[in-house]
């Protein structure tokens, strides 16, 4: 799923004052509403409970809907919608992908909340006890975080940058820095009550604007399904190779194993970023976890349905050969179909419809920063500090106050590399972000849940060996150089004709973390004593918290 490019996904398309004016209001106003929110449901008090979780006083609906905010990224609404538009088959595959990672994250909803307290490192200490296994959790849950933190924020910096009618790299890195500064107050003020509620607030202006968007596409084709088909094949320009599979990265050998590298890495990948599974731990108990997140993927299934009608509708109403001239990825179909429904002129309409789908666009970019920033502050204050450095002694009061420091530190981090990499191609990050999702804390969680042989070697080997993998495949494939979407497309070292290398670094991940375990120090199972029991009781049973 490569992201977008947000500094031209968001080019108004009429180009008019007007356009920029009401879409600056309309995203002014959700960030006034957003602060506002984010202080009436900030932490009742300094408990560590209401700060990572909220006290867990969410519904399971409230719950669904939070954690659909934090599935939907940009990439979703403009990358995966211009891809069914350019590519046909492909992108439909895609969006198909994107809802099996919530498919996935079902099946696994249950045993994680039942295990963990807060964080990734509660998860994995329950097998391996001690400061190491909190530290690799750390690890990988801030090697998942920080790029695509960084990629986010650029973005932002850039569209931000756009509406203001500027367009100089000073400008785009002050923006960046407006942002950052945004959700780093977002999540200090409002922790993960406040989070939720932007979330919430996210999942309904994006799921209105795409159903909206979808009932329109339908009402031009007289909601006929063959019609909006037919349209989409003739309008598309690849005629009847449009429903068949190898557009978008290549209908070779080579680009088909790469097309299904990148769907393991979104399917698999998407099921467990950090800040999806400190969001499972906001439910009370793993069966309401369960219920929350069978309410998520239907709403994610009809999410994802209006992104295909929707991206089909682009290809038949506004033309594929038209789309591809303005952006070769389709980024800006959206847009373009929404200025083409609301008349094509500029107008009252067009600029509604439009404003409607920037700011979705918008608050889309923005919640998903404010997940991230506080799954890693989590990392660094719950994880690092309190159990590490401090042996658990610490006062839920000052783990709160490290916590929004550290919230402070990782923004600003992302805020410093967004803007020294603000013209640099950053879509690949989503790449690498995705991959080392799926190939260091999938292994580590599917491992400690359900192998009692998992040890304490196997989790280090799973995710200090995932990331150095994962990452050197990155440096070594077309993603990073060698191609003009790369990261430095200027030089050509790749070594990995593949853009995704997930194909790769996914079962290596798995076969580090079972490596490691049969090398290790072999204990002998003791069920019913210690650790065993703990774990039993905690995944199995779902026992109540310490």
């Amino acid at each position: 799923m490569t992201e977008l490019s947000l500094a031209a996904g968001l080019t108004p398309v009429s180009g008019s004052s007007d356009d920029r004016a009401m879409v600056l209001t309309a995203f002014m106003a959700f960030v006034v509403l957003s602060l506002l929110l984010c202080v009436l449901a900030g932490p009742e008090g300094d408990t560590t409970a209401d700060f990572y979780t909220g006290n867990r006083s969410l519904t399971p609906m409230q719950n669904a809907l939070a954690l659909t905010g934090d599935y939907i990224s940009a990439a979703t609404l403009l990358g995966v919608s211009g891809l069914v538009a350019v590519a046909g088959y492909d992108g439909i595959s895609l969006a198909v992908s994107s809802c099996l990672a919530v498919g996935v994250f079902l099946l696994l909803a249950g045993p994680l909340r039942n295990a963990g307290r807060y964080t990734l490192g509660d998860i994995l200490a329950l097998r391996a006890p001690g400061s190491s296994s909190r530290i690799a959790a750390a690890t990988a849950t801030l090697a998942v975080c920080l790029p695509f933190l960084v990629l986010q924020l650029a973005g932002a910096g850039s569209a931000t940058a756009l509406l203001l009618g500027l367009t100089s790299l000073g400008a785009e890195q002050v923006c960046t820095v407006f942002v950052g500064v945004l959700m780093i107050g977002y999540t200090v003020l409002g922790g993960m009550r406040g989070t939720s509620l932007v979330q919430i607030v996210k999942a309904g202006v994006v799921f209105t604007t795409m159903a909206l968007l979808a009932l329109l596409v339908l009402w031009h084709h007289d909601f006929d399904p063959g019609a909006l088909l037919t349209a989409a094949e003739r309008g598309s320009g690849l005629h009847d190779r449009y429903f068949e599979p190898g557009h978008a990265l290549g209908d070779g050998a080579a680009g088909r194993l790469d097309f299904l590298s990148l769907q393991l890495s979104v399917v698999l990948g998407g099921a467990c970023m950090p800040h999806i599974l400190m969001r499972i731990n906001s439910a009370t108990d793993g069966a309401t976890a369960r219920r929350a997140t069978r309410y998520a993927v239907a709403v994610m299934a009809v999410f994802f349905l209006c992104v295909v009608i929707a991206g089909l509708g682009a290809a038949g109403v506004v033309g594929g050969q038209k789309i591809r001239s303005v952006d070769s990825s389709g980024q800006l179909a959206l847009l373009l179909l929404a200025g083409e429904l609301g008349g094509g002129t500029p107008g009252l309409a067009g600029n509604v419809l439009y404003t409607a789908v920037a700011c979705s666009v918008f608050v889309t970019v923005l919640a998903v920063v404010a997940g991230i920033a506080l799954s890693a502050a989590a990392a660094l204050a719950h994880d690092l500090h309190a159990h590490v450095a401090r042996k658990g002694h610490m006062s839920e009061r000052g783990e709160v106050r490290s916590a929004r420091w550290a919230v402070g530190a990782v923004g600003g981090l992302g805020v410093l590399l967004a803007a020294m990499a603000q013209r640099l191609n950053l879509q690949s990050l989503t790449y690498l972000a995705l991959t080392l999702a799926a190939s260091t804390v999938l292994p580590a969680c599917l491992y400690g849940l359900f192998w009692s042989r998992y040890n304490r070697t196997g989790l280090l080997w799973t995710v200090y060996g995932g990331v150095l993998c994962t990452t050197a495949l990155y440096v070594c494939s077309l993603s990073f150089s060698g191609a003009p979407t790369s990261l430095m497309p200027g030089h050509d070292f790749h070594l990995i004709g593949l853009q995704s290398t997930a194909v790769l670094a996914i079962p290596m991940g798995f076969l580090l973390g079972w490596a490691g375990s049969v090398a290790g120090r072999r204990v002998r199972p003791t069920w019913g004593t210690g650790t065993d029991l703990r774990w039993r009781e905690r995944v199995l049973v779902g026992a109540r918290e310490e």
